[in-house]
């Protein structure tokens, strides 16, 4: 159905009307400048980015012409026009198989659009090269390209023929025959179109005579054929006479003009439900969305906005279902790919508070690939880590941990100590505080000569269990293995704090007190030098040489013993020079 209506234009209207003007005139510049006008004022009324579009290619302006046809088809996806002028943007810049794709995609759509076909057999031409026998005549492939197919639409006088199918049988015969055109020359339309390719509309080709007869058959008669009737000056005249009193009568669809109506609308209820989410008023907020979405189901800003209010009212579920609905409604309808990356965030947000992780992690990668962002990034990250930590903890059983624990002491008695550790690990990861458990993997551990292991499993287990004697045993027992005979010393007596009477702390302090006392003298120079090496990469021995006192202490020694052997009773200083003997540092004379 087809509405003609003339009404009174609001200032965005106004803007366009100049903007049309411009454009017949040929002032393209002046004609861009009215429809940004308009934009700036109703950037939601996607003609004023097609009639921009329109003059930008008609000034040569390719690329920004494809910017205005992406941007009218993002606002209407079922406007026919928008897909002519992206395909005969992408035309111009030589891009022809994008153009061929975007010309097919508007004929899936309106699959009788004679603008759209025309454009597609003009760029499948010009891509494959001129037919046969093309290549004379007057150059009529090329002037019916897509820039000029604009300026045809465009004209007053023209832009009729264009809804002509016979007209638009013929210029398709042109292009593919040029030759043709002897054929078809006496056709008056094909003159006015000749005259708006050339810039020549509004002159005549007849002189003299002829042209005397043409003015005068011009003020009593009109022409017309089986197809169309051309404009007569006096209606010329009165067109132009409605243009200045800033009146447009124009053809537009019932079903258009209720969508672009429709969209404003639907886009004003966004911003109160906006403001209704900011002032915590969440029903209101669902209610505005709802409506928005009602009016424009293209949309899926509205579904993920309610995924919002859902998020904050810890409706999960109702979050995920909006947010899952907003990005089928995105793909099916070319929705941003920050818009359907938003949405999967959302929704990996409610997927993390309802406990499922593994839906969360799935839901920001999938917000990644749409549109990677150093916020769902980190949020990616966090997931993930929460998700190591909670498949920890669900791995704990103290029964399972028991069991792993016997198998660990079987293989244990065994010798097979490979599969004690296996055991014990195991054992571990099911109670990772359980001190004594970690005592065994490292008895393990040593049986398999991974003594940095073991003082590390120790180490954990005196951490959950300070008191648990055993491991203090096991740590000296460990450090002398490992040559630092100081820290067995310390281990040692660790024990013997918590269990004075402790029969293997007894023993291994007794053993690593013989080392430091006696084993210096059966030692090689180059053996000395190595432990001495080994025992100053550790951290406590460095910091006791950097310590002024003692220092001063080691220099008395050597020049005034009677001051030092004072300072010797002090508990603290002796402990510190203990250490250093023992570590092999100080020699006892």
């Amino acid at each position: 159905m087809i509405l003609k209506r003339v009404w009174l234009m609001t200032t965005a209207e106004e803007f366009k009307a100049k903007g049309n003007a411009a454009l017949q005139a040929k002032n393209y510049s002046l004609a861009i400048d009215h429809y940004t006008s308009a934009i700036n004022i109703d950037g939601t009324n996607h003609l004023f980015y097609s009639n921009r579009s329109a003059a930008y290619l008609s000034k040569g302006d390719a690329q920004n012409a494809l910017d205005d046809g992406n941007a009218c088809l993002g606002l209407n996806p079922n406007f026919s026009k928008g897909f002519s002028r992206k395909g005969a943007a992408l035309h111009t810049l030589k891009r022809y198989n994008d153009a061929i794709n975007v010309f097919k995609e508007g004929l899936a759509k309106f699959p009788d659009d004679k603008g759209l076909k025309n454009g597609l057999e003009s760029v499948e031409r010009e891509k494959n090269g001129p037919p046969p026998g093309a290549s004379g005549g007057l150059g009529m492939a090329n002037l019916f390209g897509p820039d000029t197919m604009a300026k045809i639409a465009l004209d007053p006088k023209t832009r009729g023929y264009i809804n002509d199918s016979d007209f638009m049988d013929k210029i398709q015969i042109l292009q593919k025959d040029p030759d043709k055109l002897g054929t078809m020359i006496k056709d008056p339309r094909i003159m006015d179109v000749f005259k708006v390719m050339l810039g020549m509309n509004g002159m005549d080709f007849a002189t003299g005579e002829e042209y005397k007869a043409k003015q005068e058959e011009n003020k009593t008669t009109t022409y017309s054929d089986s197809s169309s009737v051309s404009r007569s000056k006096a209606s010329k005249k009165t067109e132009d006479t409605e243009m200045e009193n800033e009146q447009v009568v124009e053809e537009i669809s019932l079903e258009e003009l209720k969508k672009s109506e429709n969209l404003k609308a639907s886009i004003m209820l966004k911003e109160k439900g906006n403001n209704f989410y900011k002032d915590k008023n969440f029903e209101e907020a669902l209610s505005a969305y709802e409506e928005a979405f009602a009016l424009d189901p293209t949309n899926m800003t509205f579904l993920s906005n309610k995924a919002a209010v859902y998020l904050t009212t810890r409706k999960y579920d109702d979050c995920i279902a909006a947010c899952q609905q907003a990005v089928k409604i995105g793909k099916e309808n070319r929705a941003s790919f920050e818009d359907k990356a938003k949405a999967f965030s959302r929704c990996a947000k409610a997927y993390q508070k309802k406990g499922d992780l593994v839906n969360a992690i799935e839901m920001c990668k999938c917000a990644q690939l749409e549109s990677h962002d150093k916020v769902t990034e980190r949020m990616l990250k966090m997931f993930e880590l929460e998700k190591k930590k909670a498949d920890a903890l669900a791995f704990q059983d103290d029964d399972k941990a028991e069991e792993a624990k016997q198998k660990g002491n079987t293989h244990f008695r065994n010798k097979e100590w490979p599969q004690a550790v296996e055991a014990y690990e195991m054992a571990v990861k099911r109670a990772p505080k359980n001190a004594r458990i970690r005592n065994n993997l490292a008895a393990a551990l040593c049986k398999i000569m991974d003594f940095n292991g073991a003082k590390r499993e120790i180490e954990v287990a005196l951490e959950k269990d300070p008191k648990y004697v055993k491991a203090w045993t096991r740590k000296g027992d460990i450090e002398v293995l490992m040559k630092e005979n100081h820290k067995a010393l310390e281990s040692y007596k660790k024990g013997l704090e918590i269990e004075p009477e402790n029969v293997a702390c007894k023993e291994g302090l007794h053993k690593v007190t013989s080392m430091i006392n006696y084993g210096h003298a059966n030692m090689t120079e180059e053996e000395r030098k190595e432990r001495a090496s080994h025992a100053m990469a550790d951290p406590e021995i460095q910091a006791i040489l950097q310590d002024p006192v003692i220092n001063q202490i080691l220099k008395d020694f050597q020049e005034n013993p009677s001051v030092a052997n004072k300072a010797m009773t002090d508990p603290m200083v002796r402990g510190k020079l203990e250490k250093l003997v023992a570590a092999g540092i100080l020699q006892i004379a």
